[in-house]
């Protein structure tokens, strides 16, 4: 499969991806079925398919349920072969059911790190704000574009120039 550079970085990326809120969670999910959730030898399964595929991008977030506390232990000594891309921003509560959005730079580094303990890595390779749809208020008003650039500065974070536009032209063949 032919990866795509993601401009500014060094990461080689598939042009599709593991999107694994399926292994989190099953509830307040927008699909027209319900599902079951795979045990981790399927998710060992799918991923080992995904890799054999050439496929390294994987989707994951604190919204999606347990799918990071799932995806670190079953990652272990494979960090290498995948590119993570998670969010901070929405916080989905497994109790209720129900998604909170909190924007704040403390809660959005807070986020993270909880996310590099969960994932078990060092890193994430790609953040991606997790909207509630106020984009501008996001960016204008609360400063999540600095704590993504204090994060990427500490190593926690890898790709996307932050800034008003931070993804416009981020693909580059």
């Amino acid at each position: 499969m032919i990866k795509t550079r993601l401009a500014g970085t060094d990461l080689d990326i598939s042009p599709v991806g593991l999107g694994t809120v399926k292994i989190g969670r099953d509830q307040g999910v927008k699909y027209p079925n319900g599902f079951t959730i795979p045990d981790d030898r399927q998710v060992t399964d799918l991923l080992a398919l995904c890799r054999d595929l050439g496929i390294n991008l994987i989707d994951t977030a604190p919204a999606y349920g347990t799918s990071e506390t799932r995806l670190g232990p079953l990652l272990r000594g494979q960090r290498d072969h995948w590119v993570i891309c998670s969010k901070a921003g929405e916080e989905f509560d497994n109790t209720t059911g129900e998604s909170a959005y909190i924007f704040t730079p403390e809660h959005i580094r807070s986020s993270v790190e909880r996310s590099l303990r969960r994932l078990e890595t060092d890193y994430i390779d790609i953040l991606l704000i997790h909207s509630d749809g106020n984009d501008m208020q996001i960016i204008n008003e609360f400063g999540a574009l600095d704590v993504l650039n204090d994060l990427k500065a500490e190593g926690k974070i890898r790709a996307g120039e932050c800034q008003e536009k931070p993804w416009k032209g981020a693909l580059k063949p």
